[in-house]
């Protein structure tokens, strides 16, 4: 600028005028600002004040409101730039610009916008362009610090796992609200055992074993006689199958109590426990999930039978085995090496099943065996079938076993009582009790599967649609499962069975000793397995088939499924993996030599077992997580839709 510039702004707002703005400015100051531009202690200060606090700040947008945190802070350079231009200025300008932007600042909100669209109607368009570019960056807000924080974690509830993880990457305010526990427990909630709706996705459960070390912590830190004046030791319970106490390294997940001095015991009392974030479970079932999905895994095999492996089951500490060799072997999954071996059956093996006390087994000798498998004793046998015994499943204190007799018996240990149920034309391949309803499906060589009561001892439905030997029956609740063709109003319908708050009335009516307590309908869904090589969903309330699953070249021996993914294992050596929402083949394992007989699931593992006496188990852990000497597979063949196909039925 040249000398003679600031004589034309001076001459722009001559002195006069200045003065006259000025006086009618401030009386509008005093009457929204008294604390600012009126007398102390007038009269038009106490006014003022009082009307204030009558109103509040209701003169105030939310964005300008003094007691709203998010206030936008000033802009550095912006007000540099500003106070730079007011210095090319004189004095009385500068004043004149002054009292503008007090009369703004002071105005309530509907005064501002009328003094908004004033000033907008006097822009020229280089003016308009100045404030349309400005206001770009003006207009953004922090919403999230805006709000509430009930309010922010509803919205954040809202997101995909992706976004919410790039939200906290937006400032450390969003990252504080982003893995806030609210927030993660409910995409927990979401997820975990079960599929979302909105993206897909489902997380197995959290591990047993965890739940259970924890369990029995809280379980011995109840059982202290004084917590305040005794000192606290391990017990017996955290004994291993091995007979020793885990250590740090053996079980990462939960840490031993340490021992504790009287001096410190009243202290350690009021203690909580530390508990882990929600992002970090849910962090950890993706990993899980994604490697199910990828199909990374690690790989273990178990070798000792002498002859093929029938049946199997596990937990996250061994794995038992029975085999047509007549023996059951249980084995370490840390270690793969044989515990023990239980002898006594004079037959191949063809079902067991096992608790935290005891081992059943079912053998081609007609003879059910109950062992104590830690120690390998043999503690009961129980004759009664009149052919091997080819199927088992038990629950608190019920027993059902299915045999080569076309009989299903139900051994009552508390009353030790036994009944068979009668129906079946040829074999009983599977039994499954659902204790809730108080019902037992069995599946047989006659192509159907039975649908028993207890109470009454009677067949309430018999499900046909196999034209092979059924082989295997899970009965299942799936939450959010809905058949693709079916609706509420259709099974409610074509349902065979009572509606679910009329049952108990139905059960008393139909039962000559009516139970006392309240039981739960049937699940809801159904799937077998068939020598007619297809796994199939049913409706229980309708008898219907929902979807056939094919893909198998031969039949299909084996069955396991959980809330989120079904497997099974055929004739032609391969073991499949399944969708169980869209029953989509996810994957195809290969490897055995012979056919594959068994297999079983849990969140992270899986095992089968097959005709050429091996067992092997597939970990879907993080490497870190998988114990030493378990090898990568090659055994993964196909992508997503790994050779197998779907059928809706009506």
């Amino acid at each position: 600028m040249d000398g003679s510039e600031p004589e034309l702004y001076a001459a722009a707002i001559p002195a006069d005028t200045a003065e006259s703005v000025r006086k009618d400015v401030s009386p509008f100051l005093s009457k929204h600002i008294p604390g600012q531009y009126a007398p102390q202690g007038s009269q038009q200060q106490q006014d003022g004040q009082h009307d204030l606090e009558e109103k509040g700040n209701t003169k105030f947008c939310y964005r300008h409101r003094p007691d709203i945190k998010c206030r936008r802070q000033a802009d550095e350079p912006t007000m540099e730039e500003l106070q730079k231009g007011m210095e090319t200025l004189p004095s009385a300008d500068q004043q004149a610009i002054t009292d503008v932007w007090s009369l703004f600042s002071a105005a309530p909100a509907t005064h501002r916008n009328l003094m908004l669209r004033g000033i907008l109607t006097q822009c020229c368009f280089p003016q308009l362009s100045m404030i349309s570019a400005a206001l770009r960056e003006l207009i953004r807000i922090d919403f999230l610090s805006a709000l509430p924080p009930e309010i922010a974690f509803k919205v954040l509830c809202y997101l995909d796992t992706a976004s919410l993880c790039k939200a906290a990457q937006v400032s450390h305010r969003w990252r504080m609200l982003a893995d806030d526990d609210v927030v993660w427990h409910k995409m927990c909630e979401q997820h975990i055992d079960r599929k979302c709706d909105k993206c897909g996705w489902g997380l197995p459960l959290l591990e047993r074993k965890r739940l259970r070390m924890t369990k029995r912590q809280m379980e011995r830190r109840a059982k202290e006689p004084n917590i305040f004046t005794t000192e606290i030791t391990s017990g017996t319970k955290d004994l291993n199958i091995h007979g020793k106490r885990p250590s740090g390294r053996n079980s990462p997940d939960v840490e031993m109590m340490p021992v504790i001095s009287p001096k410190r015991t009243c202290q350690r009392a009021v203690e909580v426990p530390p508990t882990r974030p929600w992002k970090d479970v849910y962090s950890e079932r993706y990993k899980v999930e994604s490697n199910w999905r990828r199909g990374r895994c690690t790989k273990k095999v178990f070798k000792g039978h002498t002859d093929g492996i029938m049946c199997l089951q596990f937990d996250d500490a061994i794995l038992a085995t029975g085999s047509y060799d007549s023996t059951v072997k249980i084995w370490d999954i840390e270690t793969g090496k044989e515990i023990r071996t239980l002898t006594g059956h004079d037959s191949g093996v063809r079902a067991l099943m096992f608790d935290d006390r005891k081992l059943i087994s079912g053998s081609l000798d007609k003879k059910l065996k109950i062992w104590d498998w830690r120690t390998g004793k043999c503690l009961s046998t129980l004759p009664g079938h009149t052919g091997g015994v080819i199927c088992l499943h038990f629950n608190d204190n019920l027993l059902a076993s299915g045999s080569v007799d076309t009989t299903i018996k139900i051994w009552n240990f508390a009353d030790k009582s036994c009944y068979a149920l009668r129906g079946h034309k040829d074999w009983v391949n599977s039994v499954r009790i659902d204790t809730d309803s108080r019902m037992v499906f069995s599946a047989s060589d006659d192509q159907t599967v039975r649908m028993w009561d207890l109470d009454t001892k009677a067949c309430v439905r018999i499900f046909e649609g196999h034209v092979g030997h059924v082989q295997q029956v899970i009965p299942m609740q799936l939450p959010g499962y809905m058949s693709p063709k079916s609706t509420k109003e259709d099974s409610s319908q074509n349902s065979i069975l009572p509606p679910h708050q009329h049952w108990q009335e139905y059960r008393d009516k139909n039962s000559p000793n009516p139970t006392t307590r309240p039981r739960a309908p049937p699940p809801e869904k159904m799937i077998t397995a068939a020598l007619d090589s297809t796994v199939k969903f049913w409706d229980v309330a309708t008898g219907k088939c929902t979807k056939t699953l094919f893909g198998h070249i031969e039949g299909v021996w084996a069955l396991a499924a959980d809330s989120l993914r079904v497997i099974s294992g055929s004739q032609d050596r391969m073991t499949k993996v399944w969708d169980v929402r869209t029953g989509r083949c996810l994957r195809t394992i290969t490897g055995h030599q012979g056919p594959v007989t068994c297999v079983g699931l849990s969140d992270s593992n899986m095992v089968t077992g097959g005709e050429d006496g091996e067992a092997r188990m597939y970990c879907f852990k993080s490497e870190g997580d998988c114990v030493h000497g378990w090898s990568t597979p090659p055994d993964f063949v196909g992508s997503t839709d790994a050779g197998g196909s779907i059928s809706s039925e009506d």
